[in-house]
């Protein structure tokens, strides 16, 4: 396994995984590229095409305001969510573009923003093809990048991925499989994410490790505070309004009257999950886990083992974190996490299975029971498909996430309740997964062409 905790737990901002974080990554690396290459100087104005599924959903999605960010200079993992209004509202009254962070070039947020919502590129359906151009108008630089899922970019001309994606490194456990993964921990008498770990210090100092975890975890925090605390509508037409603040207060008094209803403890594993997924459809900071539209559900899995488990600490949630990672990196390697390819089984369905393996990795489970987990929580996540209405991260995928939270808990409480034993191999789930996502059809994959992206408009 060669995919790291820290790829697959990025930090970022909402409201898309592949079609904000990624085509902000990628137009920055198309300007890194630029001034490597001693052109950025001559360039006068940027166009970016985009094809696919990043056309057919990119504006509800934010990746024309991704793309102007990462072309002005802003990162993901950095850049200010409240000043993304300031630099947006710049460029599209001005018309420049501050290439970089320096020189302005021509830039016209409509008109250099091209949608080819019919077309694909060759690789993958989240294409983007970027073009500088010269005082003249001669072309002096194109490149072509995919997004292909939780952050993750693709170049045209090598065919590697964002080099953090892939490190050539010697990994004391390169698991390939979990059939892998069972077998290293069974030989090393250790579990999951003790392989992960040791992984992870192949790349960098035990601190480093230790000091990224908690930070991943300080940021879905925060993202869940942030979400129970804010008020008002979600952007975009739909002016769906926003939940949690609601929920959290009517939680809050219940305890302060000593109160509690039949499904207390999934009360709040809902609000916490829809707290992260509105903060994500609003643009703020969230972590991919694996993708922003399933932001929610290992924040609220994690937000249920410190609030409601005996025993819960630091040492347990860092043990769900590594867990979750290495199962979110086997359906990177064998299968995908782009709901654009899979559907919402790659986003919502993975997050699930990693959830329900990190919490029965906390909870003291044997390697055996938390690949049942892992397996049970994408078994019946199978078929589950991408059809956001209005192409905003908002209906249904907040509340999926909700779902798919307490589906994780349920599989973890299933498998813990056996001793590993079972029929289906977690590869196997993964394998079948890809093939569901094979055979969807493309109208079913975050192209708002079909389901409930179609149908609630007709009744």
């Amino acid at each position: 396994m060669t995919i790291s905790l820290f790829d697959i737990f990025k930090i970022g901002i909402g409201p898309s995984s592949s079609h904000t974080v990624g085509p902000m990554k990628a137009a920055g690396e198309f300007v890194r590229v630029l001034g490597a290459s001693g052109g950025l100087d001559q360039v006068r104005r940027i166009t970016v095409e985009l094809f696919g599924s990043l056309a057919l959903t990119g504006i509800g999605h934010g990746t024309d305001t991704a793309l102007i960010l990462g072309l002005a200079g802003a990162a993901p993992e950095t850049v200010d969510p409240d000043d993304v209004v300031r630099i947006v509202t710049l460029v599209s009254s001005t018309a420049t573009l501050p290439l970089g962070g320096g020189a302005s070039v021509a830039f016209e947020r409509n008109a250099d923003i091209i949608m080819r919502g019919d077309e694909l590129l060759p690789r993958h359906v989240n294409g983007m093809r970027f073009s500088a151009l010269g005082g003249d108008g001669s072309n002096l630089h194109t490149a072509i990048y995919y997004s292909i899922g939780g952050g993750f970019i693709v170049g045209e001309e090598d065919g590697s991925e964002d080099e953090s994606a892939e490190v050539a490194v010697e990994f004391p456990y390169p698991f390939k499989s979990s059939a892998d993964l069972l077998l290293m921990g069974m030989v090393a008498n250790i579990p999951i994410a003790e392989v992960a770990l040791a992984n992870e210090q192949a790349l960098r100092s035990a601190d480093e490790v230790r000091d990224g975890l908690r930070r991943i975890w300080r940021v879905m925090s925060d993202s869940i505070a942030r979400g129970m605390s804010a008020t008002g509508n979600l952007p975009g037409p739909l002016d769906v309004p926003r939940r949690a603040g609601t929920i959290h207060k009517t939680l809050r008094e219940r305890v302060r009257q000593g109160q509690s209803g039949p499904l207390e403890v999934l009360d709040w594993v809902n609000l916490f999950a829809i707290a992260v997924n509105e903060e994500n459809a609003a643009g703020g900071r969230v972590v991919t886990a694996p993708t922003n539209g399933a932001a929610g559900i290992i924040p609220a899995v994690i937000s249920y083992f410190e609030r409601f488990c005996e025993g819960s600490d630091e040492a347990g949630i860092f043990t769900f974190l590594l867990t979750a990672g290495a199962i979110g990196g086997l359906y990177k390697e064998n299968a995908s996490i782009s709901g654009a390819e899979m559907g919402c089984q790659g986003e919502v369905g993975v997050a699930c299975s990693m959830a329900a393996a990190g919490l029965a990795a906390a909870l003291g489970a044997t390697n055996r029971q938390i690949e049942n987990a892992a397996e049970i929580g994408m078994e019946h996540n199978l078929g589950l498909t991408c059809d956001p209405v209005g192409g905003l991260v908002q209906i249904p995928c907040i509340e999926r996430n909700a779902m798919g939270a307490v589906k994780a808990i349920n599989a973890a409480t299933i498998a813990l309740e056996g001793d590993g034993s079972h029929v289906v191999p977690l590869d196997t789930v993964i394998e079948t997964m890809r093939q569901t996502g094979v055979d969807m059809q493309s109208k079913y994959k975050e192209t708002s062409r079909g389901g409930l992206a179609v149908n609630l408009v007709d009744c």
